[in-house]
């Protein structure tokens, strides 16, 4: 069985590794399509040449073997549904990554629509988050089907936010991926877990043309589609196993949810709207911090891909805190306490490094650094 297995997951890397090197070769040819040079102009912007957005249809190809073509008779077929509902948020993804610009609003729209649209498939939605005085609302299926809605756009939203330096987002997928199958395999539900394990080879497929050098992007439809899946499967497990904590589920997204959050309160605190992109996110300071004090300015190549080497063990190191955690809710919350208080001390150490060496010429054309303290400037 473990071989059937194996010989899957190798044949599903295949089909990402196929997909996405076509489409890297296509992009060669500067085809309109494939490749969008005026994201180079983007404030967030973190590499220095035209590079296609399309590496999540290589992923969802992958997956879709996975969940829908031939799945090993372990993942059950009412698995199937959530790779359907994934459907919505993926298009809209792809038409922003071709170029068709819709705005975040339509996106995260996108997003709660196919939550909302995997609950009335799968029968299952939010209705405890093992937080005293919450639970009480959740239990009320209009008010569990709001948390579920935001919870899944809010998600999916957040792993599209943290895609801004090779490997770090779709990486952060894959170590959310093996968590949750390790914590779905020791509760007893093997489908999930090979479902969400299942995930790992077609990411894989699309890190090799991404990480490091930067080829090919995990684009929207990439992060917004692999957050969705991702939030399901730790919905339906939760759902089916009462003594897998909904906290412990929530720590295995630790690391996008809480740089949203973060995101949306530094942009508010500097009285910009929260919808508007800047270049301090966690992974962008540490990138930066690596030009000045390792690698030297116009070395873009080499920081970018190292920041996502420094980061990620950082963030498996969280999950599987949350893994062996997963039946204790007490113990979860306070591991979630420190993390939420090292990130934040961690950031503003970084800001402050940041603003020391703004005169540097590693800064120059960058945008002025705010401290989060800072009073909003009007």
């Amino acid at each position: 069985m473990h071989a059937e297995i194996f010989n899957f997951a190798l044949g599903m890397f295949a089909i990402s590794f196929a997909v996405c090197g076509l489409i890297v070769l296509v992009s060669q040819l500067r085809a309109d399509w494939v490749i969008r040079p005026s994201d180079l102009k983007a404030k967030q912007a973190a590499h220095r040449r035209p590079t296609s957005r399309l590496g999540g249809v290589g992923i969802m190809c992958g997956a879709l073997a996975a969940f829908v073509l031939s799945l090993p008779k372990e993942v059950e077929p009412g698995l199937k549904v959530i790779f359907i509902s994934a459907l919505p948020i993926f298009l809209a993804g792809l038409a922003e990554d071709i170029g068709l610009r819709l705005s975040p609003r339509v996106r995260l729209g996108a997003a709660a629509f196919a939550s909302l649209l995997a609950a009335a498939l799968v029968g299952h939605w939010v209705t405890r988050s093992d937080i005293p005085g919450l639970d009480m609302l959740l239990v009320i299926p209009a008010i569990g089907l709001l948390a579920t809605a935001i919870w899944g756009a809010g998600v999916c939203h957040a792993f599209n936010l943290i895609d801004g330096v090779n490997g770090l987002s779709s990486g952060t997928a894959a170590l959310s991926a093996l968590g949750l199958a390790a914590i779905a395999n020791s509760a007893g539900e093997p489908g999930i877990a090979l479902a969400a394990l299942l995930l790992v080879p077609a990411i894989l497929g699309f890190l090799v043309f991404n990480w490091p050098f930067g080829r090919l992007f995990l684009g929207d439809a990439g992060a917004y589609s692999l957050g969705h899946l991702l939030v399901w499967l730790g919905i339906l497990l939760v759902a089916r196993q009462p003594e897998v904590s909904m906290l412990a589920i929530v720590g295995l997204f630790f690391w996008p949810v809480t740089d949203t959050f973060f995101a949306i309160y530094r942009r508010r605190r500097a009285g910009r709207r929260a919808d508007q992109p800047d270049r301090l996110h966690f992974h962008q300071l540490v990138m930066r911090g690596l030009e000045i004090m390792l690698v030297g300015r116009g070395r873009r190549h080499i920081s970018n891909p190292l920041a996502s080497a420094l980061l990620l063990p950082i963030i498996g190191l969280g999950i599987l805190g949350h893994v062996m955690l997963y039946d204790n809710p007490l113990a979860i919350a306070a591991l979630l306490g420190a993390q939420v208080s090292g990130f934040v001390v961690a950031y503003l150490l970084g800001m402050r490094l940041a603003n020391n060496n703004r005169r540097t010429p590693v800064f120059e054309r960058e945008e002025p650094l705010e401290l989060v303290a800072e009073a909003p400037r009007r």
